[in-house]
């Protein structure tokens, strides 16, 4: 059984301009230990993914409409407030897209990591106050007992994500969503958050979701990658696959449109052309074939979810003719 299951997951936005389905059918799992990937330009839905299994889409314009997640086999959507409660931050830890948005300026760093433990390990003050060291230690702050007294403004960007990091293990949860790690964060503090959070996850065993568009970090951390477009998955497979055999051509497009240090150094990259589709006037069929160079008659129909290979899926009618393609081009 996976650890987490999402199924046919349907999130919507009522706003001025119409109904959004943000996120639309949407389906895949994590295992126990694993780093799975969703990936996707921005707007494609990825973010309010995870905010739907944490249950903090804000209604009444934010509304789960249905489908399941179900985490060691049990459905969050049916869970009562108080119950949902225990599962964030307990269960389930989440790494926000802005951590200085998702500190509390007015509280210290060490108030904002006990409270949780205080909370759901039930521990007392001064015990909560040595783990809180202990955690800073762990995602690499010097000086951490220092620190505890601290507030978020006194902290680097680089900083305040270790501590956001810190918050997600706090209480020993089996299953981390990281939305955009590294957001706003130079090159080289990039590469320390992400070797810190695969470096945690492995020594701790705990299963990771990153929510991310660049897909350097795709190669280097994931094990699996689900590929994310107009609220839909539109490809899933394991990273090394996805590389290497491409079924989509949205995926194929946003592979294209980073360099490649693995092949020959081209004149320029080849962008996708063409914007990401209002999500509330989608196009009939198929919602990115208004940017696809395979389009064909066929695409006017929505396209499925089918198996291209052992554990690769693609949502595409023309996978066959692309793969072909692809190996022309290579020959």
């Amino acid at each position: 059984m996976a650890l987490l299951e999402v199924r046919n997951l349907r999130t919507s936005f009522l706003t001025a301009g119409g109904v959004v389905r943000a996120v639309d059918g949407v389906s895949w799992s994590i295992e126990e230990g694993e780093t799975v990937a969703l990936v996707g330009e921005s707007g494609c839905g990825k973010s309010v993914t995870a905010l739907s299994i944490m249950r903090l889409v804000a209604p009444p314009a934010g509304r789960i409409e249905g489908g399941e997640i179900l985490y060691k086999g049990r459905d969050l959507l049916r869970l009562d407030e108080q119950e949902m409660r225990r599962v964030r931050g307990g269960d389930i830890g989440m790494v926000f897209q802005e951590p200085m948005t998702s500190l509390n300026p007015v509280l210290t760093i060490g108030r904002q990591l006990t409270e949780g433990l205080e909370i759901h390990l039930k521990m007392p003050p001064e015990a909560a106050r040595a783990r809180a060291i202990e955690l800073l230690g762990m995602v690499g702050i010097p000086d951490p007992q220092r620190r505890l007294s601290q507030y978020p403004h006194h902290f680097s960007g680089g900083m305040r994500q270790r501590m956001m990091i810190a918050m997600a293990l706090a209480c020993n949860p089996s299953l981390i969503l990281a939305d955009e790690p590294t957001t706003a964060l130079d090159v080289t503090i990039q590469a320390q958050i992400l070797e810190l959070m695969r470096d945690l996850s492995q020594r701790l065993g705990v299963a990771m979701l990153i929510i991310t568009h660049n897909l350097g970090v795709v190669a280097r951390y994931a094990d699996r990658v689900n590929v994310m477009y107009a609220g839909r998955i539109v490809e899933q497979a394991s990273a090394s696959e996805l590389y290497a055999n491409p079924r989509h051509p949205y995926t194929l497009g946003l592979l294209r449109s980073v360099p490649r240090l693995d092949e020959p150094r081209r004149a320029r990259l080849d962008p996708i052309e063409g914007q990401p589709p209002d999500l509330t006037r989608l196009p009939a069929g198929c919602a990115f074939a208004p940017r696809c160079a395979y389009r064909s008659e066929r695409c006017g129909e929505v396209p499925a979810l089918h198996a291209v290979g052992e554990g690769h899926g693609a949502a595409c009618w023309e996978s066959q003719r692309l793969a072909r393609r692809e190996a022309e081009v290579a020959q």
